[in-house]
C-alpha cells in the first residue's frame, strides 16, 4: 500500500473542494449572503490538504487499491468537510443532517431532510447544494485528473474506481485527455441546458442551479415543490436533458469523431431506449384518468419515467399519487438505473442486460448441456470474468439493500417508506414513495445508514469495502496494478 501517494492525492482533491467552495462563496457575496461558513470550511479544507500535501511519495505509482482507497476516502472527506457551511450558516444546524444532504449532493442522490426552501440569504448554500452535484455526477477524480498537470498513466486506477459500470475504458490513449474529453462534453451539454431553461423564463441563478442537478442526474431543486411550479416548456425541457445526460457519454464522443453507426448500434442504449418508451406507454396508460388531458399524461409520464431511470429524482408529481401499477414502474426504473458511464445511478442497464442474457444462457445450457455459450453484447461475446463480476455486484447489492432495510426497519415506517428509502439512496435516487419525500423524519441512526447506502450505491461498492478490510492497510507490499 503507497500510503504516501493516497493521502497526497486526498490532499489534492481537498484542496479541488476548497477552490470549489470558493466558487459558491462569491455567489453568496454577489446576493449578499454571509459567507463565514464557508470561509471556515475553505479554511479547514486548505489546512488539511496542506497537510497531506506534506507528505511526500517516494513513489507516484497508483494501483488498483490505492485507487479504491483514495477514491473512498476522497467522498468521505470532502462530504465531511462540504456539510460545515451548512451548520455555521444555520440553514442545516444538525450535523448528521448535514452531512446527510453533502452525501447526497456529491453522490448526486438527492435525498434531502430540507423543509425550508426560503432562498433569501443563501443563494451560496443552494448553489453549493447543485454544485455538489455537478461535481460529483462526472466524479470528483475525474474533475481532478482533467485539471492535475502531473495525471499519469497508472491513475487509471483512479478512474476505474470512481466511473460507475461493469467495465471502464479509456476513449483515448491518454488517461488525462480522457478526463478532459469527459468534461469538455459535460460542460457543453450542460450550456445548451441553461440556454433553453433561459429561454423558458427562469432566472439565470435558477437555470443554473437546475441545470447542475440536472447534468449531475441529482434532483436538487431551490423550491420545495421541485420542478412543479414550472412550465410545460421547462418540464419537457428538464426531461429530455435527463435521459440524455443518462446515457454513456462515451457514445457522445463517437458522435464528436462521426462515427454515427458505432454509437447508435450500441446494445445498452437500444435496451434503454426500449425500456424509457415501455414505461413512459405503461404509466401514460394507467394513469390517463389523473390528469385532463393526454399531453399532460403524457408530459407527466415522461417526466417521472426520465426523473427515475436516470436516478435525477426531479418531481413534478408525488410518486404516491400514481396508482399501485405505475409505483411498481417507477420502483422497477429506481433498480435498473441509468446506463453505465453516465452521470446516472443504480444497477445500470447493461448490468441487467448481461443479467437476462445469463439467465437466458443458464435456461438453454440446462436444455443442452454440452452446448458452448456466451453471453455478447453488441455482438461481442463477453469474458467470464465480467459476467461473473456483474452476478457478484448485484448479489452484493441486494445484500446491502436488505441488511440495510433491516437497521432503517427500528425506526418504525412502513414497509413502502423503508424499501422505498433503502432503494432509493442505495441507487442514488432522492424521492422515495411516501408524500412529500423528505428524509427529515429519520432518526439519526437511519441517516447515518443511509449516508453510507449512497456511498456505496455512487462508489459501486467495492471502494468503500476496501476501506475495512485488514490486507488493503498492509505497508512494504504491492497490490496487483490492473492492465490498462
Amino acid at each position: 500500500m503507497n500510503i504516501r501517494m493516497t493521502f497526497n492525492l486526498l490532499g489534492r482533491t481537498v484542496l479541488c473542494e476548497a477552490a470549489l467552495m470558493a466558487v459558491s462563496l462569491v455567489v453568496g457575496l454577489i446576493y449578499g449572503d454571509s459567507v463565514l461558513g464557508f470561509a471556515a470550511a475553505i479554511g479547514i479544507a486548505l489546512l488539511f490538504g496542506t497537510v497531506c500535501l506534506l507528505i511526500k511519495p517516494a513513489s507516484t505509482a497508483i494501483y488498483a487499491r490505492e485507487g479504491f482507497v483514495v477514491c473512498a476516502l476522497s467522498w468521505i472527506v470532502l462530504s465531511l468537510i462540504g456539510a460545515v457551511p451548512f451548520v455555521i450558516e444555520g440553514m442545516i444546524p444538525n450535523y448528521i443532517d448535514a452531512f446527510f444532504e453533502t452525501v447526497s449532493g456529491f453522490t448526486t442522490t438527492g435525498a434531502s431532510i430540507l423543509e425550508d426552501f426560503e432562498n433569501a440569504g443563501r443563494h451560496g448554500l443552494f448553489f453549493w447544494r447543485s454544485l455538489t452535484h455537478y461535481i460529483g455526477g462526472m466524479g470528483v477524480l475525474v474533475f481532478m485528473l482533467a485539471i492535475m498537470p502531473t495525471a499519469s498513466e497508472s491513475s487509471m486506477q483512479l478512474m476505474r474506481a470512481e466511473v460507475p459500470g461493469p467495465k471502464v475504458g479509456k476513449l483515448v490513449p491518454k488517461i488525462k485527455k480522457t478526463a478532459i474529453i469527459l468534461y469538455v462534453i459535460y460542460v457543453a451539454i450542460t450550456l445548451l441546458e441553461i440556454i433553453l431553461l433561459l429561454f423558458g423564463g427562469m432566472n439565470l441563478f435558477e437555470a443554473v442551479t437546475h441545470a447542475f442537478s440536472t447534468a449531475g442526474t441529482g434532483g436538487f431543486s431551490n423550491r420545495a415543490d421541485s420542478i412543479a411550479g414550472y412550465s410545460p416548456y421547462i418540464q419537457y425541457v428538464i426531461s429530455v436533458f435527463m435521459l440524455i445526460f443518462a446515457v454513456n457519454f462515451s457514445l457522445y464522443y463517437l458522435i464528436l469523431i462521426r462515427q454515427w453507426k458505432a454509437a447508435v448500434k450500441n446494445e445498452e442504449l437500444r435496451w434503454y431506449i426500449i425500456i424509457v418508451a415501455l414505461a413512459i406507454l405503461f404509466i401514460s396508460i394507467d394513469s390517463r384518468d389523473m390528469f385532463a388531458s393526454t399531453e399532460e399524461t403524457v408530459r407527466a409520464s415522461l417526466f417521472q419515467v426520465s426523473s427515475f431511470i436516470s436516478s435525477t429524482g426531479f418531481l413534478t408529481v408525488d410518486p404516491v399519487y400514481f396508482s399501485p401499477f405505475s409505483q411498481m414502474v417507477i420502483f422497477a426504473l429506481m433498480f435498473i438505473g441509468a446506463c453505465a458511464g453516465s452521470t446516472g445511478g443504480s444497477v445500470k442497464v447493461s448490468r441487467i442486460a448481461i443479467l437476462i442474457k445469463s439467465f437466458i444462457n443458464e435456461i438453454k445450457r440446462m436444455l443442452r448441456p454440452r452446448e458452448v455459450l456466451k453471453v455478447r453484447m453488441d455482438g461481442k461475446p463477453l469474458v467470464n470474468e465480467v459476467v461473473h463480476s456483474v452476478a457478484m455486484f448485484f448479489g452484493m447489492y441486494m445484500f446491502i439493500v436488505m441488511i440495510s432495510m433491516l437497521i432503517i426497519s427500528l425506526d418504525g415506517f412502513d414497509i413502502a417508506t423503508t424499501a422505498s428509502a433503502v432503494a432509493s439512496c442505495m441507487g442514488n435516487m432522492g424521492p422515495g414513495l411516501w408524500q412529500g419525500s423528505c428524509y427529515a423524519q429519520f432518526s439519526p441512526l437511519s441517516k447515518i445508514v443511509l449516508s453510507l447506502d449512497m456511498l456505496l450505491g455512487r462508489l459501486e461498492i467495492l471502494p468503500i469495502i476496501m476501506l475495512f478490510v485488514p490486507s488493503v492497510w498492509k505497508f512494504g507490499k504491492k497490490s496487483s496494478k490492473v492492465v490498462d
